[in-house]
């Protein structure tokens, strides 16, 4: 009696499988991309929701179609805490270990964040063959450079989001000139964290210009990160008769900053070139205002509203509707576009083998949420532009009236950039 029930659960449960779908069948086995992240800063958490809001769409559409088979996208994201002061590169390394290691990722994503880490990083990636795609932080032009000079070694590394060279010359420097043009200001005071992006942009920034006729008032001010007091600086930057000041930092405390130069009525007008707080759509409400007339830059377009490519409003709204909120800034756009890459490089690869995956992203070219993505072969960074037709085009954004209006570049723009009151006068 025993052995003919279950003859006939058996034929029942054959007969069950033969008439659901496959994939209904049995769940294929995940692709599992690790995600590094600093998850306490808006570089690592922004970087999270733009990952996983597209892994949830791939998902739902299907997931990764492997030579045939469809495979879904699963998520591991672990806290390097590399943003944190006084945390060494060594936690981050040990955070990117795990993640090879502990959970057997089939990919890199996201991080880490902070340029140091990511740069010692590089020889984990090379040791293991994981491909690894960055989507927030580590500005670092030796980055790419490195790849470039040790290609063998390092082929893994792609970085899908801009670099601290091109945001200087290409997008900056260009800023600044058309603000100079316009109201006709050249008095440029500079304050950085004492972190390599922040000194090496800095400083190159000074240097182009005074060399374009500019006067750049003094050294760079450094701040340790988590400085909480900048009313020295800005004393000076009205004593000297500073027109702007350039912010380089990415540490939250910015905030406090632009609350200090919007009390003080300080006649400059603040260019973030990176400005961690004024990024995000919160930082209205937080300061009450107080940051009204701060630009900041956000690398990619996306990180603000804007018309760059159908992609891109898709996108915001897409991310307001599952996070309550706007994206908030740099890394959020790169992020979300970063493993629909990924799928398209799989799909063509018809393979997860590294080296495969490596080759078939070396040959991406495809229009995303800040334009056309493509990675230059030999240093595997995407390739940037002012048009979004032609590469991966940033954005410079003013807070106007409580909301972020992008005005740079001129193929996006949906502003004009306006000066304080206390600066006409």
């Amino acid at each position: 009696m025993k052995k003919n029930s279950f003859c006939v659960l058996a034929i029942l449960a054959a007969a069950l499988l033969a008439i659901l779908p496959a994939g209904m069948a049995m769940a294929e086995k995940p692709i599992v991309i690790g995600c590094p992240l600093s998850t306490s800063f808006l570089y690592g958490w922004d970087a999270e929701r733009g990952i996983t809001l597209a892994v949830e769409e791939i998902n739902a559409a299907g997931g990764v179609d492997v030579g045939g088979t469809k495979r879904p996208f699963e998520v591991e994201v672990i806290d390097t805490r590399d943003l944190e002061p006084g945390v060494p590169v060594s936690e981050a390394l040990l955070a990117v270990e795990k993640l090879v290691l502990g959970k057997n990722v089939d990919f890199i994503m996201g991080g880490p964040v902070r340029s140091e880490a990511a740069l010692a990083a590089m020889d984990l990636l090379s040791k293991y063959k994981k491909v690894s795609i960055l989507t927030s932080g580590v500005l670092t032009p030796r980055y790419h450079a490195r790849v470039a000079k040790e290609y063998d070694k390092f082929k893994y590394c792609f970085r899908i989001t801009g670099e601290g060279k091109w945001m200087v010359g290409g997008e900056i420097i260009p800023c600044l000139l058309d603000i100079g043009k316009k109201f006709n200001l050249d008095r440029l005071f500079i304050m950085i964290q004492d972190v390599a992006h922040a000194r090496g942009g800095g400083g190159l920034i000074a240097k182009i210009m005074a060399k374009k006729g500019w006067n750049v008032i003094g050294k760079p001010e450094i701040y340790p990160t988590g400085t909480t007091d900048f009313s020295m600086g800005l004393l000076k930057a009205r004593r000297e008769k500073a027109q702007i000041i350039l912010i380089w930092m990415d540490m939250p405390e910015t905030s406090i900053l632009l609350k200090q130069w919007y009390d003080m009525k300080i006649p400059a007008l603040p260019f973030g070139s990176i400005i961690a707080a004024a990024e995000q759509p919160g930082f209205w409400k937080a300061t009450e205002g107080k940051g009204e007339y701060c630009l900041a830059n956000v690398v990619n377009a996306g990180n603000a509203p804007s018309n760059a490519t159908p992609w891109t409003m898709k996108f915001v709204k897409a991310y307001q509707k599952r996070w309550n909120i706007e994206p908030e800034g740099y890394g959020t756009s790169s992020s979300y576009m970063a493993p629909y890459v990924l799928k398209d490089a799989i799909e063509r690869a018809g393979t997860v083998d590294s080296d495969a995956v490596v080759t078939a992203l070396e040959k991406t070219d495809m229009m995303g949420v800040y334009g056309r993505i493509r990675f230059d072969p030999k240093s595997h960074q995407v390739i940037p532009s002012l048009d979004p037709k032609e590469g991966a085009v940033g954005t410079i954004f003013q807070w106007q009236a409580g909301k972020r209006v992008v005005v740079f570049p001129e193929s996006i723009a949906m502003g004009q950039i306006q000066l304080p009151p206390w600066m006409k006068k």
